[in-house]
C-alpha cells in the first residue's frame, strides 16, 4: 500500500509477525492434545508466569480481549456483585455489554485521561452498603487506558491498596500492556503489575499475533473452576495450540517487547512532526495511540489520503482524531502524514 494511503485507525490492520506466523506452522503436523493443554501452550504459559515473577498463577489463552474481559468477570463476580470502571474503560463502551451480558452491574466512574482513582473506588463501595445494591468486588483498569495514557506504579499500588482494604478484586485489560510497559513513562514493571493485579491479560492481538490473549491469575483458588467458564462461554478453543504456539514465539528473545518497541518508536516519531508543524495533543502521547487536535478542514482533507477515527469535536472547529501505530507500522508512513500536515 502507498504510504498516502496508509491506515493508522489501530495496531491489527496487519496480520502477524513472520516469526509468529512461522511458530504456528511448525510441526503443526505433529498430534498435540487439545484445548491448552498442549506443549506449546504449556511451555508458553511458563514462559509469562517467569516473566511475571509468579509462582502459583494460571495462564489461560483466549481467542480476544472482550472474550478475557467477560470470562473473568463470569468467573470471579458472584450474580449480585459489580465491577467499578472509568466511564472510558473499554468494557464500558466498546464491548456491546458484554459484561451486562454475564448479569453484572458496571459503574461508570469519571475519568481523568482515562483513568481512576482509589478515592473514587471508596466513594463507590461506601455508597453501596447494603442488600438492597449491589455489592461491589472488582475494580477494572486499562493499561495502556483507551486514551492511550498509562498508570504509574504509585497510582495502581493505591488501587491496589484500596482493593485488599475493600475486599475487592483488581483486574487489568492489558490489550496494549506491551505499549505501556516500553513506554518512557513507565515505572511499573511487568513483574510489579503481575503482583499487584488480581487477575490480567496479556495482549497478543494489538502486538503481533493473528489473534489471541493471555490471561493471567495470580492466586488461583480451587473452587474458581476457570476451565469451565471458559468452556460455557465458547472461549476454551479445541485447538489452543494456535494461540499458545503464538504466545511462545512471542515470549522467546524479548520479541513480545521488540514489537512493542517499534510501535512506541514510530508513534513518537509521528508525535514530533505534528507537534513540529504546530499542533497540539489532547492527551500527552506516551504510548503507540495518540490524540492530535487539527481544524475540521484539515481532518476532511487528511480523510482522503489516510484511514483514522474522530474521536471527538472540539469548539472552535477543531477535532481530536487517533491515530495508532503497530509493530510493522513503516516510517514511509509516518512521514508521508508528517509531510501532508506541513502543507495544510
Amino acid at each position: 500500500m502507498a504510504p498516502s494511503g496508509f491506515s493508522f485507525k489501530n495496531d491489527y490492520s496487519e496480520g502477524a509477525h513472520p516469526v509468529v506466523l512461522e511458530a504456528i506452522c511448525r510441526d503443526s503436523r505433529i498430534q498435540e492434545v487439545g484445548y491448552g493443554e498442549d506443549r506449546p501452550s504449556k511451555r508458553a504459559a511458563e514462559s509469562i508466569l517467569n516473566a511475571c515473577g509468579i509462582g502459583r498463577g494460571e495462564v489461560h489463552f483466549v481467542a480476544g480481549g472482550t472474550l478475557a474481559n467477560l470470562v473473568v468477570a463470569a468467573a470471579m463476580l458472584k450474580p449480585y456483585e459489580s465491577i467499578i470502571a472509568a466511564e472510558s474503560g473499554h468494557i464500558c463502551l466498546h464491548e456491546a455489554g458484554a459484561i451486562e451480558a454475564t448479569g453484572h452491574k458496571v459503574h461508570y466512574v469519571p475519568h481523568r485521561d482515562g483513568k481512576i482513582t482509589d478515592a473514587q473506588v471508596r466513594r463507590v463501595v461506601s455508597t453501596h452498603n447494603d442488600e438492597h445494591m449491589v455489592c461491589p468486588r472488582m475494580v477494572y483498569i486499562s493499561q495502556s487506558t483507551e486514551l492511550g495514557t498509562i498508570y504509574s506504579r504509585a497510582e495502581i499500588e493505591a488501587l491496589a491498596a484500596v482493593c485488599r482494604e475493600c475486599n475487592l478484586l483488581l483486574y487489568i485489560d492489558g490489550a496494549r500492556l506491551s505499549a505501556a510497559l516500553v513506554s518512557e513513562q513507565n515505572d511499573v514493571t511487568l513483574e510489579q503489575l503481575a503482583n499487584l493485579a488480581d487477575a490480567f491479560y496479556f495482549g497478543g492481538t494489538k502486538n503481533g499475533a493473528l489473534f489471541g490473549e493471555a490471561i493471567v491469575i495470580r492466586e488461583p483458588h480451587p473452587h474458581l473452576e476457570f476451565r469451565r467458564h471458559l468452556k460455557q462461554r465458547g472461549a476454551l478453543l479445541a485447538k489452543g495450540r494456535v494461540v499458545g504456539a503464538q504466545f511462545e514465539a512471542l515470549m522467546t528473545n524479548d520479541l513480545y517487547l521488540t514489537l512493542a518497541r517499534h510501535a512506541h518508536s514510530r508513534a513518537l516519531q509521528l508525535a514530533a512532526g505534528i507537534q513540529q508543524a504546530g499542533y497540539h495533543f489532547a492527551y500527552k502521547p506516551t504510548t503507540n495511540q495518540i490524540f492530535p487536535i487539527f481544524p475540521k478542514a484539515a481532518v476532511t482533507k487528511l480523510l482522503t489520503k489516510f484511514g483514522f477515527y474522530t474521536w471527538a469535536p472540539l469548539e472552535n472547529d477543531q477535532m481530536v482524531i487517533r491515530l495508532v501505530t503497530s509493530w510493522a507500522t513503516p516510517i514511509e508512513a509516518v512521514e508521508a502524514f508528517v509531510a501532508e500536515i506541513e502543507e495544510l
